[in-house]
């Protein structure tokens, strides 16, 4: 059975839209766009790749689904090491809209969430991974079908902008797994998802 891995870059005020470009999603007058790219260093770059050597197959946002989908497969080159495995490895779409996919290894979710991703894990040998698609993680982590999260959190403040932890986000606890910090101040944090949030209380010492 293979677990859901979510790999998700966020600003230090919790933005995840448009990491990659101006035009990669503008929606609500978003002006930020491409605010990750002077982060790339080959710190950010090793990490990206060691990632995309574990999937087995890709579950992704319709939004991120079509915005990939406009430029990974142009790219052609079978040493590439994200474009070969996005190219190459199945994919799944959540959506009711979305109805004649043009590419090619894309399988439409049109069922219950739930129902449909524990039985994509089930039948995936390595890593379900999920890229961007912040509405989509959302959802998966209120059902609790999220296994690992990498979060990938850029030195930058934006102020606007789509957030992946918003009012009503179920409450849940991680336990840290592994981490480090790019040479260009990316924090990479990977976190286990570990069940509900747990709660106490700093008394005062008895003799006080």
């Amino acid at each position: 059975m293979g677990e859901l891995v979510s790999t998700l870059f966020v600003t230090l005020d919790g933005v995840y839209q448009a990491p990659g470009g101006p035009q990669e999603d503008t929606r609500g007058g978003f002006t930020h766009g491409g605010w990750s790219f002077p982060y790339a260093d080959e710190d950010f770059g090793r990490f990206i790749d060691e990632v995309f050597a574990r999937p087995g197959a890709f579950l992704l946002g319709r939004r991120t689904y079509d915005i990939f989908a406009t430029y990974w497969p142009k790219v052609t080159d079978p040493g590439d090491p994200v474009a070969s495995k996005l190219n190459s490895l199945p994919k799944y779409v959540p959506s009711s809209t979305l109805t004649d996919p043009g590419w090619a290894g894309t399988t439409v979710l049109s069922g219950d969430l739930a129902e449909e991703v524990t039985a994509l894990k089930e039948r995936t040998d390595g890593e379900v991974q999920v890229h961007g698609s912040g509405a989509l993680l959302r959802s998966l982590l209120a059902l609790d079908l999220v296994d690992r999260l990498h979060l990938l959190t850029f030195p930058v403040v934006l102020g606007s902008g789509f957030r992946l932890f918003t009012e009503g986000a179920v409450p849940t606890a991680f336990e840290h797994a592994g981490g480090s910090v790019t040479g260009a101040g990316v924090s990479v944090q990977t976190y286990d998802l570990a069940g509900r949030p747990r709660y106490g209380e700093f008394g005062l010492p008895e003799d006080a």
